[in-house]
């Protein structure tokens, strides 16, 4: 694989700015945030599933709730009893593990926080992945990243999976600014966290992946015009994208059919002129060249089997990368879903494809790193294969 450029030749040095040092996301003195408690934990969860309920009803009053959405419901709440114990291990390491820093703030808004899993091993800055969660823009958040947080954290890589504003709450504009601001403040302090300033990747899942890719593509664009920005892309090694859309007016109809109907998507994407703007394989088409040339290499990994975004959107995304000149690559799992890739199999334990080609990526220049991860114990199984094979036919998404 093409080993991603560094930043300085991918550009000259960008007009940085500062950012605001009396915002609650700026580091303690020394650089080590204070932990929280679990109290707060708690008192902090309690809060967010009093506003979660709220907009869940907002937007039910606006969905209706009919035949399809309550099978939909009950299909989800069998899948996730049927891969309970899998959850209640995750959960309970999430929780009380003291290599995972929960709800660390990093922007004035509601929901900006993000957790960061810590690697024990630490004797030299480690690799740093910002991850964005999926959700579909509505229900995403923050935990739904600890399985993956946990997998690569045992690899040496720092994990910082972001939570940002959903529908109703917000819409997509909202949803790219949060990630954004998620980003920089990873570059402005991940160094405090033991990471490696120099090697920081952006990943995202399914609306994750999209909205990921739209902050890149948004930050390119006002870096190659000179504007004042807070990250630069040439601090980004490579993105990677899972499982994500990446063009929004393709997807209407089909989300349509899948029971996202097309009023809500339309008002998650601010209306139908704005699905240009919101398309990362359209925005990409009119970028400049200077632009082009800051972008990272950009990973794009999908199932065939997924029906609730086709692979295709990912070959296609990449065709269009490939075009104007960017660095791109695309990795198919055969026969795979949308959530086999990030849940199923990780909870089947052993060697997991998707962890392994992330990892390779990171650990390509870091010849120790790489003779680890041969030797590396691999994870135990957390779900019986009857529970997850009967999960994935169950499963809404």
């Amino acid at each position: 694989m093409q080993q991603p450029a560094s930043p300085a030749s991918r550009g000259g040095t960008p007009r940085l700015r500062k950012r605001d040092s009396s915002a609650p996301s700026t580091p303690r003195a020394g650089g080590v945030r204070r932990r929280t408690t679990f109290r707060e934990d708690v008192g902090h969860a309690a809060a967010e599933t009093y506003l979660v309920t709220r907009l869940a009803f907002i937007l039910l009053r606006s969905l209706g709730v009919g035949s399809r959405w309550i099978c939909q419901l009950l299909a989800l709440l069998t899948y996730a009893v049927l891969l309970m114990p899998g959850f209640i291990k995750v959960g309970y390491y999430y929780f009380f593990s003291s290599q995972v820093l929960r709800s660390v703030i990093y922007g004035n808004q509601p929901r900006n926080r993000l957790d960061m899993y810590i690697p024990r091993e630490r004797r030299k800055p480690n690799p740093v992945v910002v991850f964005v969660t999926g959700g579909a823009w509505i229900i995403g958040y923050k935990a739904w990243g600890a399985l993956l947080g946990k997998r690569l954290a045992e690899r040496g890589i720092i994990v910082a999976c972001v939570d940002y504003r959903n529908f109703p709450q917000g819409t997509i504009s909202d949803m790219v600014g949060d990630a954004s601001e998620a980003i920089s403040f990873i570059c402005d302090t991940v160094a405090s966290y033991g990471g490696d300033p120099n090697q920081i990747y952006l990943m995202g899942q399914s609306a994750g992946a999209h909205i990921a890719a739209c902050a890149l593509l948004e930050q390119a664009v006002k870096e190659s015009r000179g504007e004042e920005i807070y990250w630069s892309v040439t601090q980004i090694k490579s993105y990677f994208g899972l499982s994500g859309g990446y063009n929004m007016q393709n997807l209407v109809d089909h989300f349509h059919e899948r029971g996202l109907y097309r009023s809500i998507f339309l008002s998650i994407m601010e209306g139908r002129r704005s699905l240009p703007q919101f398309s990362p394989e359209i925005v990409i088409q009119k970028l400049s060249h200077e632009a082009i040339a800051l972008l990272p290499e950009i990973v794009l990994f999908h199932g065939t089997g997924d029906y609730s975004i086709p692979s295709s959107a990912s070959e296609n995304f990449a065709d269009v990368l490939k075009k104007v000149g960017a660095k791109t690559k695309v990795q198919l799992y055969k026969g795979k879903t949308h959530t086999d890739v990030f849940v199923q199999d990780p909870l089947r334990g052993g060697k997991d494809p998707l962890v392994e080609d992330v990892v390779s990526i990171i650990h390509a220049d870091d010849a120790v790193a790489r003779q680890k991860d041969d030797s590396a114990a691999r994870p135990e199984r957390l779900v019986s294969e009857w529970q997850i094979m009967l999960a994935r036919q169950i499963s809404p998404f």
